[in-house]
């Protein structure tokens, strides 16, 4: 419930969440359905959406023909950093619109603000992943 009101859609919430909690071997996706209490379909879509994040990993085990799936190490340095340029390009619209709407007053105003907002977050967040890893001792993601 949590990821869902911070803006995760509601199904990869619940398979992320599970994949917290799961054994070493990681979970494979009827496991995750049936953990859950859904559809083999609704996981599919989950996972999908949670690697195009880089938020979950795959891991094929020999011998065994279904892929099991594990949060990632570290993943969410990973989402930070990888939200830069999303940071970067809302500002440059932030800014569009108001140069658009000059004189606009109190509107433009606040969408300068906002794009001031995301270019310093885009400037920081990267390094504040960088220091948190480094504090905890942990290697770069490929290490």
């Amino acid at each position: 419930a949590m990821m869902t009101a911070a803006g995760m859609a509601r199904m990869p919430a619940r398979v992320m969440m599970a994949l917290v909690g799961s054994p070493d071997e990681g979970y494979t996706a009827a496991e995750l359905a049936d953990r859950l209490g859904v559809s083999p379909a609704a996981v599919s879509g989950a996972v999908r959406y949670l690697q195009s994040m880089r938020m979950i990993d795959r891991i094929s085990r020999p011998g065994d023909r279904r892929d099991r799936y594990e949060l990632a190490d570290d993943a969410w340095h990973d989402v930070v950093a990888g939200n830069v340029p999303m940071y970067t390009r809302l500002a440059d619209l932030m800014d569009a619109i108001a140069d658009e709407n000059a004189g606009a007053g109190a509107s433009v105003r606040r969408a300068r603000d906002t794009a001031s907002f995301l270019r310093f977050l885009a400037e920081r967040m990267p390094s504040l992943a960088d220091e948190w890893r480094a504090a905890h001792r942990l290697p770069s993601r490929g290490d």
